[in-house]
């Protein structure tokens, strides 16, 4: 197929696209008759459509879809709804996408977990010190109990949580006390995790909920059903499960395809089906199979976040992030790409299809034309990890001409709650006492969490450069998602990085030997970083809650509903978020002012949008300066000099020091 007359080209007649690496594959002749998403947007000579985009188009019911233009009595809806409540709804529904899909992974983390419990599945139980830890937050006595009893307690528990009506969910408990008040008083404490999905779809249908702000409320309490709910309860369960993250040295980009090994990639949310996949891969079977067919061996890479789950826990490659999936395969070195749930792009088939390549779907919830499907079950983990590898086996005699590119880069990742306490205090004296000290101290400005999505429609690295402009401000910067193999990429998370922090920032990395980007997780991971802003306040020296804290989140490069189901239950909790380039109820100016300011009166936290990398950096700064601000943290302190008065007296209450009988 000749794509020049079709698409808009870039430098050496390739389409426009920001990675060096996605360039040059796309750029050679293997790529030749290939179109991926970065050709379809260069092909598009419209922006969005400005009522969708700005959430003010309404199609719930059949009258419409009806075009909504805020303050014109003329274009309000068949119904009469106006633009507050339409974009309310349409937000509350994009919220309502994101939580579900959360949930439903959550749930099957949750269910594989118990099945483990029980002895169904091939899996074990790995960290038995969290799952005893985890079990005493549920309210579980874990003394004298073995770890399978305890272990299908907790899994019973948790998984009760999903089908909750009213008694709430386990894991708020974990928030501030000052914020769990607050919620209770505003009336947005989650009952139960689906009954609020259900409640929302419910409420935004033609003709139910109609006030803005009350649509919002209950959107809020979904969101935080995820972030508090089901999402924590994936992540814990899954350290419990596969091993908690600790800090792993390992590369990315598409450079960390094999020529000479079978490449498989591996493309989802699902770390329980990578799990299995990463056990079978150097089973003595399945390298003898790899043998006769000319191949070393077996190389499993991530693409998107269960490349994140598997960088984490085992240290294997992330061959590429969400932009990248279709580019992977372009390669042409690819004999197997497996795909579970969320974020795989259906032009994934196509582009297999140019190719020897088998595209595996594994799940009923998500099948695609032109795939090979691969049911996965729990209780049969390794044997249908072995039928998937061994179809890709089957495919290497198969590749024809290749490309893969020089590009990959050395990271660090693993930085979950538990390793950052454990680098920051040691075993016996875990603490964040060291980060609370040098952020009121001045060393460290405050913390940072950039998140979410990559977006063919943003081309620019905002969040590299972003980075670079908060590490340079002394900020420390949290990463999650595909948002980390961004910054992996760019070798933001290498501790030799740090080089490029400020002088305060860059003498506490040092001193611990942290990059100054901490690669915490997938998306569903973000939970990590409410349970780090929770230990930072109950760590004290910095407010009473989430919202007095110095830091600030952003999802710059926003695709999935699921950002912004993670947005709003952090502004929930008291954080101020930046979006970008767009948010999504800009048609109503009602609307956005109340995300902007009146949640900021209901929480403590608020939205906010930018689109530059300047315009994110000094938005997200400035408010750090003001919670520092607030906290008193701006003033400069005069160092005090300890005379030797002053000395005996520090040294009197404690023993060992000062002047005692027998003393020395």
């Amino acid at each position: 197929m000749d794509t020049s007359r079709r698409f808009k080209k870039g430098n050496g007649g390739c389409p426009s696209i920001q990675c060096e690496a996605n360039r040059q594959v796309l750029c050679n002749e293997c790529s030749s008759g290939v179109i991926t998403a970065a050709h379809r947007v260069s092909a598009r000579s419209t922006e969005p459509c400005l009522f969708g985009k700005g959430g003010t188009c309404c199609r719930n019911c059949n009258m419409g879809p009806c075009q909504i233009i805020e303050g014109v009595d003329t274009m309000i809806g068949v119904c009469g709804a106006d633009a507050p409540t339409v974009a309310a709804r349409n937000f509350a529904r994009i919220i309502a996408g994101g939580a579900a899909a959360h949930m439903d992974h959550g749930r099957g983390v949750a269910l594989a977990f118990l099945e483990t419990a029980r002895g169904e599945t091939p899996y074990e139980i790995k960290d038995e010190v969290k799952l005893r830890a985890t079990a005493q937050r549920l309210g579980i006595d874990p003394a004298d109990k073995s770890k399978t009893d305890l272990a299908i307690e907790v899994g019973e528990k948790l998984v009760s949580e999903f089908g909750e009506q009213s008694a709430g969910l386990s894991f708020i408990r974990r928030a501030p006390q000052p914020r769990q008040e607050l919620w209770e008083k505003v009336g947005v404490v989650p009952r139960g995790i689906d009954r609020e999905v259900v409640e929302l779809m419910h409420r935004t249908h033609m003709g139910v909920d109609q006030h803005y702000e009350n649509i919002l409320l209950g959107a809020a309490r979904c969101a935080l059903a995820d972030g508090w709910g089901a999402s924590m309860i994936a992540t814990e369960l899954s350290d419990i499960l596969f091993g908690t993250p600790v800090p792993i040295r390992t590369k990315v980009n598409i450079g960390v395809l094999k020529k000479d090994e079978v490449n498989i990639t591996v493309h989802g949310h699902e770390p329980v089906l990578a799990e299995a996949l990463a056990m079978v891969a150097n089973d003595p079977e399945i390298v003898a199979e790899c043998k006769k067919v000319g191949a070393k061996g077996v190389n499993l890479a991530g693409v998107c976040c269960t490349g994140n789950e598997i960088l984490m826990r085992r240290g294997l490659p992330i061959a590429g992030s969400f932009v990248q999936q279709e580019v992977v395969l372009a390669t042409g070195a690819v004999e197997a790409m497996v795909v579970d749930v969320q974020c795989i792009m259906q032009g994934v088939s196509p582009v297999a299809g140019n190719y020897h390549t088998a595209l595996i779907t594994t799940s009923e919830r998500a099948k695609m034309e032109g795939a090979i499907h691969v049911q996965f079950h729990e209780d049969k983990a390794l044997d249908v990890a072995k039928e998937i590898v061994k179809i890709a086996i089957s495919r290497y005699p198969e590749r024809g001409k290749y490309f893969i590119p020089q590009h990959e880069m050395d990271v660090v990742a693993g930085f979950s709650h538990e390793t950052i306490n454990y680098i920051l205090g040691g075993r016996f004296r875990a603490s964040y006492k060291p980060l609370n000290d040098n952020i009121i101290n001045g060393r460290i400005k405050g913390v940072a969490a950039i998140v979410g999505c990559d977006n063919y429609r943003v081309m620019d690295e905002v969040h590299v450069e972003l980075a670079k402009e908060l590490i340079a401000n002394n900020v420390l910067v949290l990463v999650t998602g595909c948002a980390a193999t961004g910054m992996g990429r760019a070798g933001l998370l290498s501790p030799e990085a740090a080089e490029m922090a400020g002088d305060g920032l860059k003498e506490v990395l040092e001193a611990v030997g942290c990059p100054p980007v901490l690669h915490m997780g997938s998306c569903v991971d973000n939970s990590r970083i409410l349970i780090a802003a929770t230990e930072m306040v109950h760590t004290g020296g910095l407010g009473n809650d989430i919202s007095d804290l110095p830091v600030a989140g952003c999802a710059p490069q926003w695709m999935s509903e699921k950002a912004v189901s993670i947005g709003q239950y952090f502004v929930s909790s008291g954080a101020y978020v930046v979006f970008g380039p767009n948010f999504p109820t800009s048609g109503s100016k009602i609307v956005t002012d109340f995300c902007f300011k009146g949640m900021n009166e209901v929480y403590g936290g608020s939205w906010d949008v930018a689109q530059s990398p300047n315009e994110f950096a000094n938005k997200m700064i400035d408010k750090i300066d003001a919670k520092r601000k607030a906290l008193g943290l701006d003033k400069k302190r005069e160092r005090v000099l300890f005379d030797m008065a002053m000395r005996r007296e520090l040294g009197s209450g404690i023993p060992g020091m000062g002047c005692s009988p027998g003393g020395h």
